[in-house]
């Protein structure tokens, strides 16, 4: 990918944006459908008719040949085994450096400024620590303390294991984020910032209400939780097999860890509807809808990510 490929912006269009145009100020628009290959991907691509009717058949393909269901209590009570596996098997070799965090999410570094004071963040479902590094890398603020935590006892081994863990700024530990239990290393309302990237979508939907009354807690009043997730129909939804789906848009994956695609009035009504009393304010609550295209072998592959913002009321 060269230089100019690159995200320079971000390209996360808010879903209730009263100027579309002037929502997507800074994107790569496609308006010439063939310079498709120009680019390594595109915003805001909207599916054309063919791919509406490949996503449809793909669906009805999942609905008919669903997990059987005697099977499909060892992906609700085998869970974080399913992803001490993952991490046991790729370690941290799976990931790289999230670089779209500043496009996406600049408030968590501007905890890392020297003059921000003292700030608390939890990194939920950290796997091998791709905010937390990032994080201490840049860090100039001596009041910057990090928590990392992760249902898989192996992903908090791995982040142990870094070489940029460092004690006296972070701290990661094993905690399941819809546990009935809070961390004890974490006091009540004390947090600024809780990251939430791709982690609502390993729930089961009935833990979602657990695992945002213990955002609620954690956070402090005016406390900001951001979300990054699956989107509806995203290209990694289509391309499930059979014998995958365990119900309405939740997956398992071939290696048992399991995965949930939302749509952006399910993040509203989480947020704003199930969320306990005072609730979140939506700063924002956007969809990241990207065209990404294979220029040597001519492939265009069609994601969707949502993306939000939640302040503490």
């Amino acid at each position: 990918m060269s230089i100019e490929d690159k995200k320079q912006s971000s390209s996360a269009l808010q879903v209730n944006a009263i100027n579309e145009e002037e929502a997507k100020f800074g994107s790569r628009l496609l308006n010439n459908t063939d310079s498709v290959f120009d680019h390594n991907a595109w915003d805001h691509v909207e599916w054309d008719e063919a791919h509406e009717k490949y996503a449809q058949s793909q669906l009805e393909r999942h609905q008919n040949s669903p997990v059987p269901k005697e099977e499909q209590e060892q992906y609700y009570e085998q869970a974080p085994e399913f992803w001490n596996k993952f991490y046991e098997k790729n370690e941290n070799r799976f990931f790289k450096d999230r670089n779209w965090l500043k496009l996406e999410f600049p408030e968590l570094f501007e905890t890392t400024r020297p003059e921000a004071g003292s700030k608390r963040i939890l990194e939920v479902g950290c796997g091998a620590g791709n905010t937390l590094f990032p994080l201490l890398q840049q860090n100039e603020n001596p009041n910057l303390f990090i928590y990392a935590a992760d249902f898989s006892s192996t992903a908090i081994q791995v982040v142990k294991n870094n070489e940029l863990y460092d004690t006296t700024k972070a701290n990661a530990f094993v905690w399941d984020l819809a546990s009935q239990d809070l961390p004890e290393t974490i006091e009540i309302g004390s947090l600024d910032i809780i990251v939430l990237i791709f982690v609502f979508s390993a729930l089961a939907p009935e833990q979602w209400d657990q695992a945002l009354l213990n955002i609620h807690k954690l956070l402090k009043p005016g406390g900001l939780a951001v979300f990054r997730d699956y989107g509806r129909h995203d290209l990694a939804q289509l391309r499930f097999k059979e014998r995958r789906l365990l119900s309405d848009n939740f997956y398992i994956r071939g290696d048992g860890t399991r995965v949930y695609f939302f749509t952006s009035e399910e993040i509203e009504m989480m947020f704003q509807q199930q969320a306990p009393a005072p609730g979140f304010a939506i700063e924002q609550n956007a969809v990241d809808r990207r065209l990404i295209v294979n220029r040597g072998k001519k492939l265009k592959m069609y994601r969707v990510w949502l993306q939000g913002k939640f302040r503490k009321l």
